[in-house]
């Protein structure tokens, strides 16, 4: 979130902020709230005070008279400082709602509008291939190849989820060891993470657990949710931690189930492994201190390329405009991977995306840094890292963007090179079952 007394500052700015962003936070009314609650607590302290210095005053008091009469005033000083906290816990509660629904600030660069604005930035190394057959789509390649159970996931599980099978499984462990090879050379710290997280966590790194717009599933009677996102895992794990500056940036992936509810979901999207309630994915987190994080985004980003260049997987970089960010991010880079089994003649699709959470994350998890080592620089004086987060591999998509874009006109499915050693065959082929 952001910090309270910024928002309180710069109300115009916050409000116009919040427009631009689709968010309906009340920002004139927190900070009425906020300066409702700096008086009270004023008010507090200062009763308080007075209560402590009657209390005080009871042993000298000259005679039963005054001693009662000094209690008396004492009583009525703590009844009126309960009132009053009561009231400041009130307030606190409901400026703490507005603030939380408040989306952070968002880079002057970002295009304002929703999704139609956002703007490409650059192109993959690898062209948009023409095909001399007319490409079908993963789902038919899928039912082709055996590749996939829509059918058996819907029976076990709901529409929405699926089994992948045969060579299906094996793309999806060779591109998450793909992915970890290149980030641990990379120097990032590699984890498997939980599959759920407390609501707490979620709400630190901007997510809704509860209420009628989640698209979390909560299990119900804990305090615990499914995670839609290593992110959530990974900026949880250092809540609350000091780092030294000198410790910064810390870079760690993870391989993580998401699970999503997909809530309104609809139309041609939603058809196969595109948009899912359960999938693999291999994420990318960073902590920094502030003036390092757009280096950062720059960096996660040209991993993103780097990866699905080593794919051999058309795709481009979009930066996403203002109406179409998530709470936590000031900025965010989306890849989109040709699919030219989209639609009648191929349409580009969401395969990754990289965001610049600066410091709203990490206040809402309270993780700082420490100068320590500068001079004159106070041990106990803290400051707020940066958190960035950037998708490595979404192993469904992937695989769409891979075997779309890689299917020749047999039916069979060139695997992409960089695959090869884990796949253990340079090409999937109809199964023939005995």
């Amino acid at each position: 979130m952001l910090d309270r007394r910024y928002v309180a500052d710069h109300v115009d700015l916050v409000t116009a902020n919040c427009r631009n962003r689709g968010s309906s936070a009340d920002v004139p009314k927190f900070a009425e709230l906020d300066r409702l609650r700096r008086q009270l607590q004023a008010d507090v302290d200062r009763l308080q005070h007075e209560a402590g210095q009657v209390s005080k005053s009871i042993a000298t008091a000259a005679d039963t008279a005054q001693r009662e009469a000094r209690k008396a005033e004492g009583r009525r000083l703590r009844e009126e400082v309960t009132a009053m906290d009561a009231r400041l816990t009130a307030i606190k509660f409901e400026s703490e709602e507005i603030l939380r629904a408040i989306p952070n600030l968002t880079h002057p660069s970002a295009p304002l509008g929703g999704e139609d604005a956002a703007v490409e930035v650059r192109r993959g190394r690898t062209p948009v291939k023409e095909f001399d057959f007319q490409p079908v789509d993963h789902v038919e390649l899928g039912k082709r190849l055996s590749l996939f159970d829509f059918d058996a996931g819907a029976r076990v599980a709901g529409h929405g989820f699926y089994f992948l099978t045969n060579d299906a499984v094996l793309l999806e462990l060779a591109l998450q060891k793909y992915a970890i090879d290149l980030l641990m050379r990379e120097n990032f710290t590699v984890m498997t993470t939980p599959d759920v997280a407390r609501d707490t966590i979620l709400e630190g790194t901007g997510f809704m657990p509860r209420g009628p717009e989640t698209q979390i599933y909560s299990i119900t009677g804990t305090d615990l949710s499914l995670v839609a996102t290593a992110e959530i895992t990974l900026g949880g794990a250092m809540a609350e931690r000091i780092f030294e500056s000198h410790e910064l940036p810390l870079k760690i992936c993870g391989i993580s189930h998401c699970f999503r509810t997909e809530a309104g979901a609809h139309g041609r999207a939603t058809r196969g492994l595109y948009r899912v309630h359960q999938f693999t994915k291999v994420e990318m987190f960073a902590f920094t201190l502030p003036a390092q994080s757009d280096g950062m985004h720059a960096y996660l980003l040209d991993l993103e390329c780097a990866l699905f260049d080593g794919l051999g997987i058309p795709y481009r970089v979009i930066d996403t405009a203002s109406g179409d960010l998530g709470g936590p991010a000031y900025r965010k880079f989306d890849l989109e991977a040709w699919m030219p089994g989209r639609g009648a003649a191929g349409e580009w699709g969401e395969v990754t995306s990289t965001s610049n959470c600066t410091d709203y994350q990490a206040r809402r998890l309270s993780i700082r840094y420490r100068n320590s080592g500068e001079k004159g620089t106070s041990e106990k004086k803290t400051s707020f890292v940066h958190t960035l987060n950037g998708t490595a591999i979404a192993i469904s998509r992937a695989i769409i963007a891979i075997i779309e874009n890689y299917q020749c006109a047999d039916g069979t499915v060139v695997v992409p090179e960089a695959l090869v050693p884990w796949v253990g065959k340079k090409k999937i082929e109809m199964r023939i079952t005995r």
